[in-house]
């Protein structure tokens, strides 16, 4: 009898601990559902990124005006293999046919608003109504459903007129509005990804490994690609405005700081309020503060302010390298963290460079570049943080339908252990019973 009972509370204690440990070892941010997300996080919101940027620049005839359009046609070609890779490539070209189109909307916008045509203003208006409808019912259509036409209508004229709001203050001057409905359109384009992403790993399953694209790893590695795209967006658009001493130059700097505040709670969120405070120190001291000494080093010719700004620029990538390698305790390496910062400062700085010396083409390609790499990041930090609190970022998987027995549901692995427990309960106690019978 004794023998049971140690048989039995050793059974129990491998039914508890195995769990944990499977969680602990499948927990992470990238599985094939949150990867489509990730997918749809960039190409939606760099877009709305290029297009608001187009806008803006094409109003105010800056000569970098044709290479945002092109980066913004490119960025519509590029979503293509994408949707080409779930749904075929007849759906792929349908689809790269009514958003090319799309784009050709925002030259309406600007030359009504710089004739004062109200007509034209209509005519634009209209065609973005068009759009909406003929989208949104592709989508439905596509998805079969799982986004349902009203809903993807809903979204999708939430979205033009997001970028209708940037580009209406921005005319009028009215810049922190201009800026403040930027930050609010980008962030809706990572909601855009979400409800589509759901709803195309909804529709094929199999095809994406039973997983999710909501789960709270999902949705942290989604957060991180926001933050740090914003930040990297933001960041370009402001040392570009600085250098030509733009009349919004003030307001862009206002978002990066309305930017920080964010980034600050998040990290409030997992590290707590005195973790929140080192970041925001190490975050604005010499990053933030030495993009701005970069312009003005710039404008004034000094190669050694450019120096020392480039130097405060360096101790920031090892300083925040260095915290966030403490945060994540180690999960994320020191060495790894630190060359990733200043492989993306080195980016803003490419940027910014390529645009003072007027090669414009070549400035977008680094900016979609190092826009892409900001992904990366998320990415790879979203992965260290659950590695470190994996409980906080279970539930990767699809829950599956079973039985009603009143009882509650469980998954697959639950009741693969428990019955792997059970007969291996049932194999000792038959061994058991045949020493007690011999």
């Amino acid at each position: 009898m004794k023998n049971v009972k140690r048989i039995l509370i050793l059974l129990l204690a491998f039914m508890m601990l195995v769990p944990s440990i499977a969680m602990a070892n499948t927990t992470t941010v990238k599985t094939p559902g949150s990867d489509l997300r990730a997918t749809l996080d960039q190409l939606l919101s760099e877009h709305f990124v290029l297009a608001t940027t187009y806008m803006m620049k094409s109003y105010d005839e800056a000569p970098d005006r044709d290479a945002v359009w092109e980066k913004l046609d490119q960025n519509a070609a590029d979503m293509t293999p994408a949707i080409a890779s779930v749904y075929g490539e007849e759906a792929a070209q349908q689809f790269e046919e009514i958003f090319l189109g799309h784009n050709d909307y925002a030259d309406g916008f600007v030359e009504a608003a710089k004739n004062n045509d109200e007509e034209a203003r209509k005519m634009a208006e209209q065609e973005v109504d068009e759009f909406v409808n003929e989208f949104g019912s592709f989508l439905a259509t596509a998805t079969e459903g799982n986004l349902p036409e009203d809903a993807a209508k809903q979204v999708l004229a939430a979205h033009e007129e997001d970028v209708l709001k940037v580009f209406d203050h921005y005319v009028n001057e009215e810049y922190q509005q201009s800026y403040q409905a930027f930050r609010d359109g980008f962030h809706r384009m990572f909601d855009i990804s979400e409800a589509l992403s759901s709803a195309i790993v909804t529709q094929m399953p199999d095809k994406f490994e039973q997983t999710k694209a909501d789960t709270p790893a999902a949705d942290l590695r989604s957060n991180l690609n926001a933050l740090a795209s914003e930040h990297f967006a933001l960041a370009v658009l402001e040392m570009q405005k600085g250098y030509n001493q733009s009349a919004d130059y003030d307001f862009v700097t206002w978002a990066e700081n309305e930017h920080t505040a964010d980034f600050k709670a998040a990290i409030a969120s997992l590290y707590g309020e005195e973790g929140a405070a080192q970041f925001e120190k190490v975050w604005q001291q010499d990053h933030i503060n030495a993009q701005s000494d970069i312009v003005t080093a710039t404008l004034e010719e000094d190669e050694e302010a450019r120096q020392m700004a480039e130097d405060s620029l360096m101790t920031f990538a090892e300083d925040f390298g260095a915290f966030l390698a403490t945060a994540t305790e180690g999960n994320l390496p020191e060495d790894a963290a630190t060359e990733a910062v200043w492989k993306h400062e080195e980016q803003v700085l490419q940027t910014f460079d390529q645009y003072v010396s007027e090669d414009y083409a070549a400035s977008y390609d680094t900016f979609r570049e190092g826009y892409g790499f900001m992904f990366g990041i998320g990415e790879t930090l979203g992965d260290a943080i659950v590695k470190q609190m994996p409980d906080q970022f279970a539930q990767d998987q699809m829950p599956e339908e079973m039985p009603d027995t009143g009882m509650g549901g469980m998954s697959d692995n639950n009741s693969t252990l428990i019955w792997t427990a059970f007969g291996l309960f049932a194999l000792v106690s038959a061994g058991i019973v045949y020493r007690k019978k011999a």
